[in-house]
């Protein structure tokens, strides 16, 4: 396996075994089928997407980290978020609406 450019994590808000928090709540199963659609629609061989358990920040969620740029983006909620996720790490630099206050 060739190692990535880019890895992005979804929270699928699980807590040991059950899902607890409110990314599952708020549809990110949904958004993780978009995005890994979208990634194959764009070409974007070289991102790899994986779930979390719960990333802490429940009161924000959906979230979605891209590494190894470190964005901790939040509110992800719906199709226009992810593209402008994507468009962002095609251009080099953070989606400004959707990142996580530091």
């Amino acid at each position: 396996m060739e190692k990535p450019e880019h890895h992005i994590f979804v929270c699928m808000s699980f807590r040991g075994l059950e899902p607890k928090g409110k990314c599952i709540k708020k549809n990110a199963p949904e958004l993780l089928g978009y995005l890994e659609s979208e990634l194959a629609d764009r070409g974007l061989d070289s991102v790899m997407v994986s779930t979390t358990g719960c990333l802490k920040l429940c009161d924000h969620g959906p979230v979605v980290v891209v590494y190894p740029e470190g964005y901790w983006y939040q509110n992800v909620e719906g199709e226009e978020a992810i593209d402008a996720i994507l468009d962002a790490l095609e251009n080099g630099g953070p989606a400004k609406e959707y990142l996580a206050a530091g």
